[in-house]
């Protein structure tokens, strides 16, 4: 472990890392405040696109941690920004929560239920059969499919309950279409983030809940990796991947030691 906190900057997951829903796990406000005292750089990276940055530092000022909304970065930010560069000026039907929807229209992306360039999934509360229905009528007249990340679960205080992944998989299999996700493993979000911690991955670790998207993600980055057994991730299940984290801890609170 010493390895770890040596380490300049921290890489963070936060759903099943900092907290359950509006419940904080225990040892996050030691370890914030170790990264505090450290110095060091760290990002709270998440695949939820539900929330913009700003939403998210309020949420976790609610829970009792202040942290500046610049160490926020969101697959809903991530998506924005390569929807944009793709094709600037591009129109979309979003089956998503505020977060995606005002990143995208901040990209300049409109939003588009009649023929639009792109239909674009992230969590939603409001996932229905007619979102489907009209998602797939537009991918069959040459809408592209994006996804803001591939989890199939989530961490709740109720449980596990379905994220992206699965809400997007009768949209493909409906349509034969394979959707694109721009969220952790893809190494455009890890290049953005290191980029904006200012660090080599040599320099940084990745903290995270999931051995498919966060673990993989430094693995392929080859940045150092820590999973924490407080979210979705058993230690038995970690023995059905191929590849392993450098650590295994339950929780955050284990890595200031």
């Amino acid at each position: 472990m010493d390895n770890i906190r040596s380490k300049k900057a921290f890489i963070c997951d936060m759903d099943g890392v900092i907290y359950h829903g509006n419940k904080l796990l225990p040892g996050v406000t030691e370890f914030v405040d170790w990264l505090k005292r450290e110095n060091k750089r760290f990002l709270f990276l998440t695949n939820s696109s539900e929330r913009a940055p700003r939403e998210l530092q309020e949420k976790l000022k609610r829970l009792g941690l202040d942290v500046d909304k610049e160490h926020f970065y969101t697959s809903a930010l991530a998506t924005a920004a390569f929807v944009a560069k793709q094709a600037p000026g591009c129109s979309a039907y979003v089956i998503g929560e505020t977060g995606l929807i005002n990143a995208l229209y901040d990209a300049g992306i409109s939003m588009n239920d009649v023929n639009p360039d792109y239909v674009i999934v992230g969590e939603s509360r409001n996932y229905t059969y007619e979102n489907i229905l009209r998602a797939v009528k537009f991918i069959q007249h040459g809408a592209k499919l994006i996804g803001t990340n591939p989890d199939q679960t989530g961490p709740t205080e109720q449980g596990i309950v379905p994220a992206t992944g699965a809400l997007i998989s009768p949209i493909e299999k409906a349509t034969g279409q394979t959707a694109y996700f721009v969220g952790k493993p893809n190494p455009l979000m890890m290049r953005t983030a290191l980029k904006k911690l200012g660090c080599q991955r040599e320099d940084t670790v990745i903290v995270g809940d999931r051995m498919d998207t966060d673990i993989i993600a430094g693995v392929e980055s080859e940045i150092a990796t820590v999973l924490v057994l407080s979210g979705c991730t058993t230690r038995d299940e970690v023995h059905s991947f191929a590849y392993r984290p450098d650590h295994i801890l339950n929780g955050v609170g284990d890595i200031p030691g």
